[in-house]
């Protein structure tokens, strides 16, 4: 009988403890939780002083240089890939007197990234963004992003959707470019990224 009581008040005090411990490991599991969606939903916001164009993207996104002429270049440094997931804004000044159409700056576009290794046109839609009118295309191409003699990298499959966003007086290019392999990821990111654009 003694080995029983024993038994029993000795599993209650332990089982006491057992709780406590679950407990706490589940409220840090739920704080972890919360700080990471805090951290993945935080964003930068970028503003033209020039065109009162702006744009959030995730805070966690790095700067990057471009040789290109452009408001703005930032890339996802957590993608698993050598390639980053990119977001790239340019502009380029409109004659309101005899703006081109929405077409016109496709074609354009197209014959320009026709250029690109591999390139391959996808699609193309006409959303409205931010009020403005606007033309959405996807499209693929590969890059080699190590190009260095004598070591080994694959080419990439790169997976693309630019916005072509007409305002008063600009033609903003929005372009978020990312690996075949989180594209699923990026596009949802995308989606998110553009509800922000504000174009005068």
């Amino acid at each position: 009988m003694l080995e029983t009581e024993f038994g029993t008040v000795y599993g209650q005090r332990f089982l006491r403890k057992d709780v406590g411990v679950v407990v706490v490991v589940l409220i840090a599991l739920a704080l972890g939780w919360w700080v990471r969606a805090q951290a993945i939903h935080r964003t930068t916001i970028f503003q033209d002083k020039e065109t009162a164009f702006s744009i959030a993207y995730p805070a966690t996104w790095a700067n990057v240089e471009s040789l290109q002429d452009v408001l703005l270049k930032v890339e996802d440094p957590q993608t698993n890939s050598v390639f980053k997931t990119t977001l790239t804004v340019e502009v380029r000044d409109l004659d309101p007197t005899n703006p081109p159409t929405l077409q016109q700056l496709l074609d354009r576009r197209v014959a320009q990234r026709g250029a690109l290794m591999g390139y391959h046109f996808l699609s193309a839609q006409s959303p409205s963004v931010g009020g403005a009118k606007a033309v959405r295309h996807e499209y693929a191409h590969v890059v080699q992003p190590i190009d260095e003699p004598r070591r080994a990298a694959l080419p990439v499959v790169v997976h693309a959707i630019e916005y072509i966003v007409v305002g008063k007086t600009s033609v903003f290019y929005l372009t978020l470019s990312a690996p075949e392999s989180d594209f699923a990821d990026a596009r949802a990111r995308m989606e998110q990224i553009i509800q922000t654009v504000q174009v005068q």
